[in-house]
């Protein structure tokens, strides 16, 4: 279909331990468009995470097909989906992943410049990202340094850094104060809107979730559109 960049069909995802079968999604299928804000909410377990991470390539379904920009994820070579992630995505999750020994400037630089961009353009990148999320003024500053709120909004810049078509955010206001996170659902819609990226996300917030341009909640492993 015609600006469709995620088609998921028929999506099921079941874990195996020992004696026993759990299968959180079934049946599951979707679409969203591209610069469509798509919002997944849903209680603790009822696979909200593993649908972001089998989009993401992080995790692979039990059967089903999910086709990305007309590609097929679950298809993909260990190579290709490590392509893919680089370079398609941008991923932010409720822990900012921060690289510990470098700064704010460093931590969005890096993902770009070991993606093969140029050390000028991959600093001109991180210095333009830094200054969208309001961190001019903390470039060299390290995580320990940092609020949490600092941290979150140096992850969004450091998502962006290789110009992804489609933003993945799991949870990416889990843990801040109600202060921050608003800060945070704002600044990451904002900067979507304003790069014309493609974001899903995944929250418990509905303060946050109203934001959505289309919204699902999750249960039973199947997808309810646009709740109220």
């Amino acid at each position: 279909m015609m600006n469709e960049l995620i088609h998921i069909e028929n999506l099921e995802k079941t874990y195996c331990t020992t004696g026993e079968k759990l299968t959180v999604l079934k049946n599951l299928s979707m679409t969203v468009r591209k610069g469509e804000k798509c919002v997944i909410v849903g209680k603790s377990g009822s696979g909200k995470s593993t649908l972001l991470n089998i989009i993401g390539g992080l995790d692979s379904a039990t059967s089903g097909n999910v086709y990305v920009d007309g590609n097929d994820v679950s298809g993909m070579s260990e190579n290709a989906l490590t392509a893919y992630r680089q370079k398609f995505l941008g991923l932010i999750f409720q822990f900012h992943y921060l690289l510990k020994d470098f700064t704010a400037l460093e931590n969005v630089f890096l993902p770009a410049y070991m993606a093969g961009v140029s050390k000028k353009e991959a600093l001109r990148r991180a210095r333009t990202l830094l200054a969208d999320v309001g961190l001019t003024e903390r470039h060299d500053h390290l995580p320990s340094e940092l609020s949490g709120g600092e941290r979150q909004r140096i992850a969004v810049a450091r998502s962006l850094v290789n110009n992804p078509d489609l933003i993945l955010a799991d949870e990416p206001t889990g843990n801040l104060d109600p202060a921050n996170a608003a800060l945070i659902g704002d600044l990451l819609f904002s900067m979507a809107e304003k790069y014309h990226k493609t974001l899903i996300l995944v929250t418990h917030d509905m303060n946050i979730a109203a934001k959505g341009s289309i919204r699902y909640f999750i249960q039973d492993g199947a997808l309810v559109e646009d709740f109220q």
